[in-house]
């Protein structure tokens, strides 16, 4: 049986609410976040399998079987470990992220998704497209969580694999997608 996996060691707080499809209840803050979420998606999803757990360059055993990944995170060290393994284990993936800013008040900034094919995978990654590293400043993991930016960005990047997989028509050379929020303009890099 087709299986989807997803890792997640944190506990569900207000601002995962902010990201997720469904209603707060109120009894799930404080809970692992894996747990609250097979409980919410289970009804419509089979093969959904969740681990209460961190990915790091040591979970190797974990991806026995993987054929694709998508890496979510919001710290760049985690990022960098997960690169490496995915990597080391010849698994294709994409990583998305954003930026934002509200200096000039109302929020701009960009959303982005990156794909690393078994082929180019460490090429796009010495890119340096994505953050590696954990910045102290980051207005994400400081302010509102923006649920609509998180769905556009899980979007572009469920396209982006099923251009991969032939399901979309579409120019599959494209590896690094950028959009602009404050005009909607977008930039890609392809091969």
């Amino acid at each position: 049986m087709q299986e989807i996996r997803a890792f997640d060691g944190d506990s569900f707080h207000v601002h995962n609410a902010f990201r997720s499809p469904g209603r707060l209840d109120e009894t799930d803050l404080g809970k692992d976040k894996a747990e609250v979420c097979r409980l919410r998606y289970e009804n419509f999803r089979e093969g959904l399998v969740l681990h209460r757990k961190y990915v790091d360059r040591s979970s190797a055993d974990d991806f026995q079987g993987v054929t694709f990944a998508f890496v979510c995170v919001d710290k760049g060290s985690a990022r960098a470990e997960i690169f490496e393994l995915l990597i080391k284990l010849q698994i294709p993936f994409i990583d998305v992220g954003m930026g934002l800013d509200r200096k000039q008040g109302a929020l701009s900034g960009m959303i982005r998704a990156t794909y690393y094919s078994v082929e180019d995978a460490a090429k796009v990654r010495d890119m340096q497209l994505a953050e590696t590293a954990n910045d102290p400043d980051d207005i994400y993991r400081a302010s509102v969580q923006i649920s609509e930016l998180n769905a556009l960005n899980a979007s572009i990047a469920v396209i982006r694999y099923k251009q991969a997989r032939g399901f979309y028509a579409g120019d599959s050379a494209w590896y690094h997608l950028l959009m602009e929020i404050g005009d909607s303009q977008t930039f890609t890099e392809k091969k």
